[in-house]
């Protein structure tokens, strides 16, 4: 018989192990250091937020976490259990799922077809779609999140939002693959939404905490407090905080996020007095396009124009109609007095017009290309002797701009895909700046994406051009962003301006002052 005691061993009740923690994740590049020791964990059932600026690596432990992403050191655990995720699959075979932002649908299927694609199970037999079966597959996934849509909806007709809701309910589809409640992962999910599909998706994201534990990704911070539980906080790298989101404020999050304070008042920031030009820099008389009509517009050298209004209201297109981007059936565009003739977008970079779009991954900017390549693509002659590229001309137009604009790069040379999303649409900006004739400035959603940092070094570039009489049109990524910026703003409505409202310093509109005139 023994004379040692056995030892009491504890079975950890599976509703208090962690839905999944992360400990001490590391992950290198060439000259950065992304994940510098994470360490973080969601509990089950639970709305977990996680904020950071741009570059605090967000981005890098989102795809740690989905497989897409090897870490040097430190662990992953799913419910307690240690485990190595070497690809999407083997993530999505422990409950991990992820909406990213940039959607990943295919947009010619059906929303079944999109929801089950990879796990069609009974919905395929001998390489041939059961319909009935598909349906009723992506029906229960659609019925979890209280969605109505119809899943034999061709995806490319439905709206952004109810796209997400499809990505939602694909993601949804691992639970079946892992006979665990699953771990949902929404990257800026609400960054294109307006505010009415914003609470929809909330009302959905909190009916998903019945049943799945969430992390959930934002770069606006009311939005983070206001849907999730938690609050944890990056910082270059490292795990800095966390907060209980409940009588929390954005400020405390902010400085959590960048070591202090910050300024309360960044739309301000390089505001100086300018004096009245005698006469427009950009006239706009009668322009009619595919969404829009009779649009009347001017814009002052050293202006900033805001254009505001609902999703449809046609103020994207005359953006993207004015760089030569969208065709116009009618209208007059002249700029200095000169009349443009907007047959294209080289048409518009000659006549110094600049546009920054709002799908910066997609238009703005050519993912593998080097940082230098990016912000030289409308200045090809310039950084070139003869036919052939000069890297001493090259670097000569880029390497100013880039100290200036504090573009956190190991090198000119970096493809741009690696940097932070702030660094990318700095550095898209910075395509304008470096050849010095830019006239007229078009934003699309400038700031989208952006963390609160990114966007106040944003506006006082905006604010530096205009000083310098840059004249500017914008379409801000909100109301708040279009009053704290523009010298007045255009509502549009249903294709056509409704009214025009001034923005004096002492006496702004409010957000509901615009939301009376928008519908």
């Amino acid at each position: 018989m023994s004379i040692h005691a056995h030892k009491e061993v504890t079975v950890p009740n599976p509703a208090t192990v962690p839905a999944l923690e992360v400990r001490g994740l590391v992950k290198h590049y060439p000259g950065v250091k992304a994940l510098d020791g994470i360490d973080f964990v969601v509990n089950q059932n639970e709305v977990l937020g996680l904020a950071g600026e741009n570059g605090a690596g967000k981005s890098t432990l989102l795809k740690a976490l989905v497989g897409l992403v090897k870490p040097d050191a430190g662990d992953i655990y799913v419910r307690g259990e240690k485990v190595k995720l070497r690809s999407v699959v083997d993530a999505a075979n422990h409950g991990i799922g992820m909406v990213f932002q940039e959607q990943s649908l295919v947009p010619n299927l059906t929303a079944a077809e999109n929801i089950v694609l990879g796990s069609e199970g009974l919905g395929v037999r001998r390489g041939v779609y059961r319909w009935e079966t598909m349906r009723k597959l992506a029906q229960e996934q659609l019925d979890k999140i209280g969605s109505h849509i119809d899943p034999l909806a061709r995806t490319e007709s439905l709206s952004f939002a109810d796209r997400q809701m499809v990505e939602i309910a694909k993601v949804l589809r691992i639970e079946q693959r892992s006979q665990h409640s699953p771990v949902i992962i929404l990257d800026e999910p609400t960054s294109v939404l307006e505010s009415k599909e914003i609470e929809t998706l909330f009302t959905q994201i909190r009916r998903l905490r019945e049943f799945a534990s969430v992390i959930f990704v934002s770069h606006r911070l009311d939005e983070v407090l206001d849907v999730c539980d938690r609050v944890a906080v990056l910082r270059g790298g490292q795990s800095v905080g966390e907060v209980k989101a409940a009588g929390a404020e954005p400020t405390e999050l902010h400085r959590m996020m960048i070591g202090s304070t910050g300024s309360e008042d960044h739309y301000h920031d390089g505001l100086a007095e300018r004096p009245e030009e005698p006469r427009p820099r950009l006239t706009v008389r009668g322009m009619s396009g595919k969404t829009f009509r009779d649009v009347d517009l001017d814009v002052h050298a050293g202006e900033i124009v805001a254009i505001v209004g609902v999703h449809g209201s046609g103020r994207e297109d005359v953006c993207r109609a004015l760089f030569g981007a969208e065709p116009t059936t009618s209208g007059e565009v002249t700029l200095d007095g000169e009349v443009l003739q907007l047959s294209g977008t080289r048409a518009a970079c000659a006549a110094g017009i600049g546009y920054v779009p709002a799908e910066r991954k997609i238009e703005g900017m050519v993912g593998p290309m080097s940082v230098a390549e990016n912000m030289t693509l409308t200045r090809q002659q310039a950084r070139c002797s003869g036919p052939i590229v000069s890297p001493r001309k090259q670097a000569s137009l880029v390497d100013g701009w880039i100290s200036r604009l504090s573009i956190r790069t190991p090198h000119r040379g970096t493809a741009i895909q690696r940097l932070s999303g702030g660094n990318q649409q700095k550095v898209v900006l910075a395509r304008w700046l470096v050849g010095g004739d830019i006239r007229l400035l078009l934003l699309d959603h400038p700031t989208r994406g952006l963390d609160i940092g990114a966007r106040s070094e944003v506006y006082r570039l905006m604010r530096e051009l205009s000083n310098n009489g840059v004249a500017t049109v914008l379409l801000a990524d909100s109301l708040e962003e279009a009053i704290g910026m523009a010298d007045r703003i255009l509502v549009m409505n249903d294709g056509k301006v409704a009214t025009q409202v001034p923005c004096p310093s002492g006496a702004k509109p409010t957000p509901l002052d615009l939301v009376k005139e928008m519908v």
